[in-house]
């Protein structure tokens, strides 16, 4: 695996190069919460494409951008700097920059409908009521992005949803944490790979 700058990945846009972009989802100044789990994916993500050190905010499109190659792939890596409801913004932004279509697009995020652990693949559709994604499917007037959905499980007892996504991770989840991390990064990237076939080509649809 290798990595390239931000700025040289203008040449591989015009030259047609296969790019795929990943937009961690969540609230940027609450990292660490369970609703902000898909930028702590993209964070285990850049190291293990050795792009850890190359995070650089980017106001074009209001958030971090990281750029990676896995097995020939380039990857733009993107958290948003806005708030989870307004997340894509950003994202539509980083599109129109890197020429990107929304079924390159994937949309990593937490899903309250699975436990903690359980990591799946959902190729395009509604946004079955989580905001990012909703506001995703708003800006680039698309549901064909690909969601990596990473389960935080639901509230127990009287805590309101709210109050549980904005939460951080219990002590007993964060022993869980790091495996689901390395869980999703792996699904995420196993994912990309086998659909890097070119457009108009047989490629694994999920």
């Amino acid at each position: 695996m290798g990595s390239r700058s931000v700025g040289a990945l203008g040449d591989l846009v015009w030259r047609g190069a296969g790019l795929k972009g990943v937009a961690g989802l969540g609230n940027y100044g609450l990292r660490g919460t369970r609703h902000s789990v898909g930028m702590a994916v993209l964070d285990r993500l850049a190291g293990r494409l050795a792009v850890a050190d190359r995070w650089r905010a980017d106001g074009r499109c209001c958030g971090d951008v990281a750029v990676a190659t896995a097995h020939g792939v380039e990857l733009v890596l993107l958290k948003p700097r806005r708030l989870m409801n307004l997340n894509g913004l950003s994202v539509a932004s980083a599109a129109k920059m890197y020429n990107l279509s929304p079924e390159d697009i994937y949309l990593v995020h937490d899903d309250l409908d699975k436990a903690l652990g359980k990591v799946a693949i959902k190729l395009g559709g509604s946004a079955r009521g989580h905001n990012g994604v909703r506001s995703c499917i708003s800006a680039l007037h698309s549901d064909e992005m690909t969601r990596l959905r990473v389960g935080i499980g639901r509230p127990e007892g009287e805590t309101t949803v709210t109050c549980y996504v904005l939460g951080p991770f219990s002590s007993r989840e964060q022993e869980m944490l790091q495996q689901v991390l390395a869980q999703a990064a792996t699904c995420l990237l196993e994912h990309i790979l086998r659909r890097r076939a070119p457009r108009g080509e047989p490629g694994d649809r999920g």
